[in-house]
């Protein structure tokens, strides 16, 4: 399959989305500023939609066909369902490894599509709310680092070495603990607190940190079991079906 090329007006559009979050986010800050503490809520909500706008911009300036997007749309499912087969172990969730996968298999741009997507659909079952675009974007970075590490050739596309696979899980620990955890903390900050305080900030990302942890090693464990052979089994799919197995479906 020949790579997805990214048109002159399509290049245009998603540098002027990643211009209008620069510009946007400072300007939400400075309006909250100015309207007075304790609006929190919808600056909060502003600045992780801003955050997530160019990503979603550039995947539909790809193009991609119905192949591709129906493999996206498969690897969506598998992450909302790890999340929903899990709800009887709150503290204990291998989507983010299911996630950090496909951003391995599918590209940084492909892996952030699939974190904030699944994320989104299994709300449907753990319900929506205010915190659901901070876990879009929160699980839309794992897939999204986890695709740059493959682009990059530090994360083969296809059968990890021990070493390999070791490495993989031992940053997605560490990426879960010190920017997954934080992003959700962060929300919490937001609609939790009245008045952010020093005291309040150290409480609330003080209290997360077991949690933090468990997910970290909920999905250190899982992509110790799973990374390998579910690597080859996207690679098998996207040889059948012509898509290059080692070229990310957006590039």
């Amino acid at each position: 399959m020949q790579e997805l090329k990214e048109s002159p007006q399509a290049r245009r559009q998603t540098i002027l989305s990643v211009l209008v979050v620069l510009l946007l986010t400072p300007l939400t800050l400075v309006l909250n500023e100015a309207i007075g503490p304790g609006s929190y809520y919808l600056p909060s909500m502003l600045i992780v939609i801003y955050a997530m706008v160019p990503f979603f911009v550039s995947f539909e300036s790809k193009r991609p066909g119905a192949r591709e997007i129906t493999l996206l749309a498969v690897m969506c499912a598998l992450a909302a369902v790890s999340r929903i087969a899990f709800y009887w172990l709150p503290g204990f969730k291998p989507m983010a490894a299911v996630i950090a996968i496909a951003g391995i298999a599918l590209g940084a741009r492909g892996g952030f599509l699939v974190g904030s997507l699944s994320m989104f659909v299994s709300n449907f079952f753990f319900t929506q709310g205010s915190w659901t675009p901070w876990q879009m974007l929160a699980y839309g970075l794992i897939g999204f680092a986890a695709g740059i590490l493959a682009d990059r050739g530090v994360a083969p596309r296809e059968n990890l070495s021990k070493k390999q696979l070791l490495g993989l899980c031992c940053a997605a620990f560490v990426f879960m603990v010190v920017v997954v955890g934080p992003v959700l903390d962060t929300s919490t900050l937001f609609f939790m607190i009245s008045r952010i305080t020093p005291e309040a900030v150290i409480a609330i990302y003080t209290a997360s940190i077991p949690a933090n942890v468990m997910q970290g090693v909920a999905t250190f464990l899982t992509l110790l079991l799973v990374c390998n052979p579910l690597l080859a089994m996207i690679a098998r799919v996207k040889r059948k079906y012509g898509l290059a197995p080692y070229t990310p479906i957006l590039v």
